[in-house]
């Protein structure tokens, strides 16, 4: 029996310089454009750089493996893009805003940060790298006061009618409170089937990892989804109030062991 792979040496850090924040953007091009066939105005295929308006004004969140090479642009294995809201107001608005109105969220009067463009490498998934960009993200969540995290997550592909089951499920079982209830903006239903005739399990295993990660940690979903053809994805938008965390989430979320 072969021994088991040993677990690489992870670094977490916010991007520093352009060679991580390039790195960034090839792994976003592999996972959301070359894996998922997204597409959009600020791709660029030449390079092999997904990249949009408001990654200048955001933080990136790089998962590093030091074992690969750097030089080229190949060391970031996970990233996570963080806008608070201060990024937001330079940049001119958040991310979200475009699909999806964010009233409500801004009426709270509390520390928002929307997360974005989150992906990993296809090699490290089903291992501790989301673990490690989640513990680190938590840390950055602690220190610059956020309350309130939020951002759009996808489902591949554009048919609502596909994902009738799961889109019904979220709608059914997870839709955020009123007082944080985002609506998306070019609106698509997603009660698509009554509660009673959904099969809960068979949906569930249609909902993409990274959407029940949030679930699991509390997370709601606003009214509606946005189809956003140019990426080939149906969205919804996760909404997570920290206050609200159980202490046993809290503590996967601070990353705690044991």
């Amino acid at each position: 029996m072969p021994a088991p792979r040993p677990e690489p040496a992870f670094r977490v850090r916010l991007a520093t310089d352009e060679r991580d924040r390039l790195a960034a953007e090839r792994l976003r091009y592999a996972v959301f454009v070359e894996e998922l066939g997204g597409d959009g105005p600020g791709v660029d295929h030449a390079e092999r750089l997904e990249r949009d308006g408001f990654d200048p004004f955001a933080d990136h969140l790089v998962l590093v493996d030091p074992a690969r090479d750097a030089a080229a642009l190949d060391h970031v294995v996970g990233v996570y893009r963080l806008m608070r809201a201060e990024h937001a107001a330079a940049a001119g608005d958040f991310y979200s805003a475009g699909e999806y109105d964010l009233a409500p969220l801004r009426a709270t009067g509390r520390r928002l940060m929307e997360l974005g463009r989150s992906c990993v490498h296809p090699d490290y998934r089903g291992g501790t790298a989301l673990f490690h960009l989640w513990t680190a993200l938590a840390d950055y969540v602690s220190e610059n006061g956020i309350e309130i995290l939020f951002g759009v997550a996808s489902f591949h592909g554009t048919d609502p009618q596909a994902l009738a089951a799961p889109l019904s499920l979220l709608h059914h079982r997870h839709l955020a409170p009123p007082e944080l209830r985002v609506r998306a903006r070019a609106f698509q239903p997603m009660d698509l089937m009554p509660e009673a005739a959904i099969d809960r399990r068979r949906a569930m295993l249609q909902v993409p990892a990274l959407i029940k990660a949030y679930l699991r940690l509390g997370g709601v979903v606003g009214d509606g989804a946005f189809v956003d053809h140019a990426f080939n994805t149906t969205d919804v938008c996760l909404v997570m109030d920290t206050a609200r965390l159980n202490a046993r989430q809290a503590a996967l979320y601070r990353g705690a062991r044991g």
